[in-house]
């Protein structure tokens, strides 16, 4: 019995040895507890703890953590009951506070969260609970994240996952979104429209424009060419004027040349005289001094007749 007792011995001493060696994996901590007092905190790594007296009181996740919660019914400011459900992001930072600061931290965060969401909630009407979602989840998370401190959480975010108004409240605004949808449409029909009838008057405008300038081009050609001919009429008769008057010169200078008396002069200018009444003048007044030619032009006239 001597050699068993010795080797049972052994064995149980080995046990307890074994049993006091105890190692921390990544992300967790041992709350060490010696006589029923807090004694250390274990970080990540290989640890002994004293037999008998020593005992590993909890062990702590430290990762990020995440709490799904029920939905909760609340009331809002404008007496419309609704069911809302959060989700909770967070970490433990004090392993040594979330042991001692709380019994069931994970019930307590989940209790604060609900009276906290009542609270927010209270204070705001159905539309703006509904819009509201960024502005109530960093109130709740600050408001959690401050209450939560003492117990060695933090709180890295805060979630609505869902909003669920009554039923009659739904039916209301998917009336409205469809009135509102229905509305938006009918506002782009009509943009539609007045932008058709914008280019379409727009159109109207240019092509008028066109035809007004086209015209006015046709008119300038027109008054261009009506100004070019009465140029060219205007030359061609001073051109003829220019041609009797030189040929009138030439005649004068023919009779000058070839030394006609005054009675021959005078008796051109009667001529002239006669050429000017051109059959239409009823009387002539003719100068004294080729009165007397007249005269004799006249006999000339009557002895050729006879």
């Amino acid at each position: 019995m001597g050699p068993f007792l010795a080797i049972m011995l052994i064995v149980v001493i080995l046990w307890i040895v074994v049993s006091c060696i105890k190692i921390v994996p990544q992300a967790n901590a041992y709350v060490i507890e010696r006589l029923g007092t807090y004694a250390n905190t274990w970080e990540v790594g290989l640890h002994f703890k004293a037999p008998l007296i020593d005992r590993v009181a909890k062990r702590v996740n430290l990762k990020e953590q995440v709490l799904d919660f029920p939905p909760q019914p609340v009331i809002t400011k404008d007496n419309v009951t609704m069911k809302i459900d959060t989700v909770v992001f967070f970490q433990i930072i004090d392993p040594k506070q979330f042991t001692y600061g709380v019994d069931n931290p994970f019930v307590a965060v989940e209790k604060l969260t609900a009276t906290t969401l009542r609270n927010i909630i209270g204070d705001l009407e159905l539309d703006q609970t509904l819009t509201s979602r960024e502005t109530i989840n960093t109130k709740m998370c600050s408001v959690l994240d401050l209450a939560t401190d003492p117990w060695g959480i933090k709180i890295n975010r805060v979630e609505l996952k869902n909003i669920m108004p009554p039923a009659e409240i739904q039916d209301s605004m998917e009336k409205q979104m469809k009135a509102e949808r229905e509305r938006r449409e009918a506002i782009l029909r009509a943009e539609g429209e007045k932008k058709s009838a914008i280019l379409t008057a727009e159109g109207r405008k240019e092509s008028a424009i066109l035809e007004a300038e086209a015209e006015k081009a046709a008119a300038i050609l027109r008054a261009e060419a009506k100004k070019e001919a009465t140029i060219r009429e205007a030359e061609g008769q001073a051109e003829a004027i220019l041609a009797i008057q030189k040929a009138n010169a030439d005649g004068l200078n023919f009779i000058k040349e070839v030394g006609a008396d005054e009675a021959v002069i005078k008796l051109k200018s009667l001529e002239a005289f006669m050429k000017a009444a051109d059959g239409k003048a009823t009387k002539i007044i003719i100068p004294s001094e080729i009165q007397g030619v007249a005269g004799l032009a006249k006999s000339v006239v009557e002895v050729a007749k006879d």
